[in-house]
């Protein structure tokens, strides 16, 4: 576990995650991390649930409309 304390920056408050944190993250600073709320509390992560929804609708589509795409594709 690692202790962070909220600072003022500019009007807005923010954390500075520490390297160890950015190296388990597998982040880097411009990177966007999600703040994923849970029910016992929050979690941090690289990692973007919206996006995994649109990769499963683009499955959807991608193996109803097969043919077309790969005839898009050449």
């Amino acid at each position: 576990m690692l202790k962070l304390k909220v600072k003022q920056i500019g009007n807005s408050a923010g954390v500075v995650l520490p390297k160890e944190a950015l190296n388990h993250l597998n982040v880097a600073k411009g990177d966007d991390i999600y703040l994923i709320e849970a029910e016992d509390g929050y979690s941090i992560s690289a990692y973007d649930p919206e996006f995994e929804e649109q990769m499963a609708a683009m499955d959807v589509v991608g193996r109803q409309y097969r043919n077309t795409l790969k005839e898009l594709a050449k």
